[in-house]
């Protein structure tokens, strides 16, 4: 395996990590907000994971 292939695959895996990360970042956060909190943000508590993961789509 090339040294351009590893640092590739390398790359993905840090990524993939960091996405993970955000995404369970913000659905810790916005779990711990109030209903009242989530709904001033036009979010209902079903929509948590939907907007973490937008939230690392981008």
């Amino acid at each position: 395996m090339g040294s351009r292939e590893t640092r590739g695959k390398t790359m993905n895996i840090a990524r993939s990590l960091n996405n993970w990360r955000k995404y369970r970042q913000t659905v810790t956060e916005l779990g711990r907000m109030s209903d009242r909190e989530l709904r001033d943000l036009g979010i209902g508590r079903e929509d948590i994971r939907r907007v973490a993961r937008h939230a690392v789509a981008g």
